[in-house]
């Protein structure tokens, strides 16, 4: 199954409508880019560093040590960091002023953490509508077929024609169903990450403010 799968998306690359598959391919190329992109950001550099800086931040303020949390804060690159950074550097001017610059903050990194997102849902309906675009020039090409094919060759240049449609068809699907899926499951994440952020950095506030 796997084999005959290949070989027939393979068969439509050599295709008179292999110009189709090879747009639907750099659709998939450029899913592949934010795909990675956004699983470095979301997963590995938001993600993975968060419990653990949250932790060290925890054990400087128990120490009272608030100059070395701060230096902890600047040493880490992400939006977490960049909130407890201000709000420990501010922490003196009251928790209304803490609130405003907080908010100053969720302004900038909040479209960082959604950042490229969207396009990801985009660009699987474009590689769906692409697909689509070869089933139609491949329905073509099978009327032009039946209409000025001589009946000797007919068949051949049916089922030619037919492949066409088909092999785009499968092409763009393959491309556009796991992209959804995991624009579904990047899309969370994101949404995770924002309610993490919202949620400790009130914790913070409340800390400092006691």
């Amino acid at each position: 199954m796997h084999a005959n799968f290949f070989t027939f998306i393979l068969g439509g690359f050599q295709s008179a409508g292999g110009w189709v598959m090879w747009l639907i391919l750099g659709v998939g190329f450029v899913i592949l880019g934010f795909m990675i992109e956004r699983f470095w950001y979301l997963f590995i550099k938001c993600g993975m560093n968060s419990s653990p800086f949250m932790s060290q931040v925890s054990v400087c303020l128990k120490a009272g040590d608030f100059d070395k949390a701060i230096k902890l804060a600047f040493s880490i690159n992400t939006p977490l960091a960049k909130v407890v950074r201000v709000i420990l550097e501010n922490r003196s001017k009251g928790a209304k002023y803490i609130q405003k610059i907080v908010d100053e903050v969720f302004l900038t990194e909040v479209p960082k953490i959604a950042s490229n997102i969207n396009l990801l849902n985009m660009l699987a309906n474009l590689a769906t509508l692409v697909g689509l675009l070869g089933t139609v020039y491949g329905l073509l090409e099978t009327f032009n077929a039946i209409a000025n094919v001589p009946a000797a060759q007919r068949a051949q240049a049916l089922a030619a024609g037919i492949a066409i449609a088909m092999s785009a068809t499968l092409m763009g699907l393959s491309v556009a169903a796991p992209t959804i899926l995991l624009h579904g499951f990047i899309n969370r994440k994101a949404e995770n990450l924002v309610v993490e952020l919202d949620e400790k950095s009130a914790k913070l506030i409340n800390l400092i403010e006691e």
